[in-house]
C-alpha cells in the first residue's frame, strides 16, 4: 500500500502591486462582477478570480483581484446592486490604503431600465429612469413612475 502524500498543493494568487480587490461577492457571482466592469480579458491587465472559496459570513464567496485599475462611482453602485455585502479594497504598492464595504443607495438612477414598456421612461419623454430600493437581501427595486418591481434576477440580467 502507497503512502499518501500528506503535503497540500497550493495555487496562491500574487498580491497586486495597484489596483482593486473585490472581496464578499456570493458564491459563483465573480463572472457577473467582470461584465459590470467591461473586463473580457482581452485588456492587457491582470485579473485574478477565485470562486466558492469557503467564507465564515457567506459560506462561499468570490474574489476578483484586477491589477492597475481603481474602480469608479458608477461601477461600484452597480455591483451594490448584486454583491450588496461585498468590500471594495485599494491597494497601493501592494498594501490596503483603503477598505470600503459597497453601499446600495436607497435610490438608483440611470443604471438600469424599467422592464414596463408602458412606463414613461419608455416613452420619447426625457426621463431617467429612477428605482426605489425595497429589499436588500435579496435586492429589489421599485419604480418609481409606474411601480413595476424589479427581483434579483431581472436586475443582474441588465447589468
Amino acid at each position: 500500500m502507497m503512502a499518501e502524500d500528506s503535503e497540500h498543493k497550493e495555487l496562491k494568487i500574487e498580491k497586486i502591486r495597484n489596483g482593486t480587490v473585490i472581496d464578499h461577492i456570493p458564491g459563483g457571482m465573480a463572472l457577473d462582477v467582470l461584465r459590470i466592469l467591461g473586463i473580457t480579458g482581452r485588456e492587457g491587465i491582470a485579473v485574478s478570480v477565485a470562486m466558492n472559496v469557503p467564507s465564515k459570513t457567506l459560506g462561499k464567496k468570490d474574489i476578483v483581484k484586477v491589477e492597475g485599475r481603481e474602480l469608479h462611482r458608477g461601477e461600484v453602485d452597480k455591483i451594490a446592486l448584486i454583491a450588496p455585502q461585498a468590500s471594495i479594497n485599494i491597494i497601493r504598492e501592494y498594501s490596503v490604503v483603503k477598505k470600503q464595504p459597497v453601499i446600495l443607495p436607497n435610490a438608483i438612477s440611470d443604471t438600469i431600465s424599467c422592464p414596463n414598456p408602458l412606463c414613461i421612461t419608455n416613452s420619447h419623454e426625457p426621463v431617467e429612469p429612477l428605482f426605489r430600493v425595497i429589499g436588500k437581501n435579496p435586492v429589489r427595486l421599485r419604480c418609481d413612475y409606474c411601480e413595476t418591481i424589479l427581483n434579483y434576477e431581472e436586475i443582474r440580467k441588465q447589468l
